[in-house]
Parts: structure tokens; C-alpha cells; sequence
């Protein structure tokens, strides 16, 4: 017969049962800690990785349809017959300026519509839904006499810091803040050489992503298709 021992029958005290679950919180504390600090770095990184997708996509969209502008002397002589106007038209504003312009830069979705790739365009700043400014594009697929108002406005890239547009002048080698085609001043229907973006977007923390380009304009003089005699 085997004899039981008084230590062996003894089980743990309410001190060591404490003592183990203290231990097993501690380490399930940490290592909750660590995974938390995990999940919050990861969400962090693809935070910054979406702002920076943001950008670049603003910025290459905006450089494609910019490349496309254009002015055209095509009008009646009656000017009560006019229902179209081109335009390039470049407004100083904070934290966001404005640029308003006509384009080949229109894609045609539907099959059989009346449309062409001819269009009117727009970027400028809109506030937001939660204080903050937007840069916006606004695009009617059909040229009127208000190149600054009609057709659809969406936005670009949320949360925006600032929006600067600068514009070269091919004449005077000088770069200007605005520029307007449609006033009785140096630019009256011509564009400008290059234009030259800079946009910085806000993130987490206060840090901001700037992001920056120029962009050659290819037609520099207004188009017309007059056959000379």
C-alpha cells in the first residue's frame, strides 16, 4: 500500500492562485500591447500609402488634361451668334488657387451621343465635409459661354493644405501667379508655356506630402482651320 504524504494531497493556496493569475494578465497585457502597436503602425502605413496614391493620382490626372488645353478663334462675326467661349483662365486663391480651362481632354463613355472630346475644366479648393478644403475637378462636356460654372463637380483629393499654381510666360520668360486669356493684357488668347503645380496634402499628426510638377502646354496659339487664299 502507498502511503500519501500531507504534501503531497496539499493543492494551491489563494495567494498562489493570485499570484498565477497576476502573471497571466501581465503577459496577456503585453502581449495585447504588442499587437495593438502592430495594428496601429500597419493602419498608419497604409494611411500614409493612400495619401501619397491620392496625390500622385491628382497630380498625373491634372498634368494629362492640362496638356490638352486649347484656345480656338473659331466664332461668328455676329457676336449675338456666340454660344461658345475657350478659355484658360488662372485665379489666385488660399489655401487653394483656381484654374479654369477648356480641353481635348473629354472621354466619351456612351456609344451614339452627341459629344466630342472637347471640354471645360476646373480645379480649385471646396470645403469639405468636416471643416477641411478639397481640391475639386469640375468638368461640362460641352463648352458654353460661363467656363466656370455647369456641369459636375467632383473631388480630387480630400484634405488638402494648400494649392498652388504658378504659370511660365513664353514672352517674358517669367513665371506669374494668374493669367487670364479673355482680358486686353499680354495674354489675351494665348497660353501659357508651362504650368507649375505644387500640392501638399495634410495627414495624421500634422505632417503634411507635398507633391510638385510642371507641365508643358503643347498649343501654344489658338487653333484655326481657315484655309488661306
Amino acid at each position: 500500500m502507498i502511503r500519501r504524504t500531507r504534501g503531497m494531497e496539499r493543492g494551491l493556496t489563494l495567494i498562489e492562485v493570485l499570484v498565477s493569475l497576476a502573471v497571466m494578465a501581465m503577459v496577456a497585457s503585453l502581449i495585447y500591447g504588442a499587437y495593438d502597436a502592430m495594428a496601429k503602425s500597419r493602419a498608419g502605413v497604409e494611411q500614409v500609402g493612400d495619401r501619397y496614391h491620392q496625390g500622385r493620382t491628382a497630380i498625373a490626372r491634372m498634368s494629362r488634361e492640362l496638356q490638352s488645353a486649347f484656345l480656338s478663334l473659331h466664332d461668328p462675326l455676329d457676336v449675338r451668334l456666340v454660344t461658345r467661349k475657350t478659355v484658360f483662365i488662372g485665379t489666385r486663391n488660399r489655401p487653394a488657387d483656381r484654374v479654369d480651362f477648356t480641353s481635348f481632354s473629354h472621354d466619351r463613355i456612351a456609344a451614339g451621343t452627341h459629344e466630342s472630346d472637347q471640354n471645360e475644366l476646373s480645379y480649385f479648393g471646396s470645403p469639405g465635409a468636416h471643416g477641411q478644403t478639397d481640391l475639386v475637378r469640375r468638368e461640362s462636356k460641352y463648352i458654353d459661354l460661363d467656363p466656370q460654372h455647369g456641369g459636375v463637380v467632383q473631388v480630387l483629393v480630400e484634405d488638402i493644405a494648400s494649392f498652388d499654381v504658378q504659370y511660365l510666360d513664353g514672352i517674358t520668360g517669367q513665371w506669374a501667379d494668374t493669367w487670364d486669356t479673355t482680358t486686353l493684357n499680354g495674354e489675351v488668347m494665348r497660353l501659357p508655356q508651362q504650368v507649375r503645380i505644387d500640392l501638399v496634402l495634410n495627414r495624421t499628426g500634422g505632417e503634411r506630402i507635398p507633391f510638385a510638377t510642371k507641365v508643358v502646354l503643347p498649343i501654344q496659339m489658338p487653333l484655326s482651320f481657315a484655309v488661306p487664299r
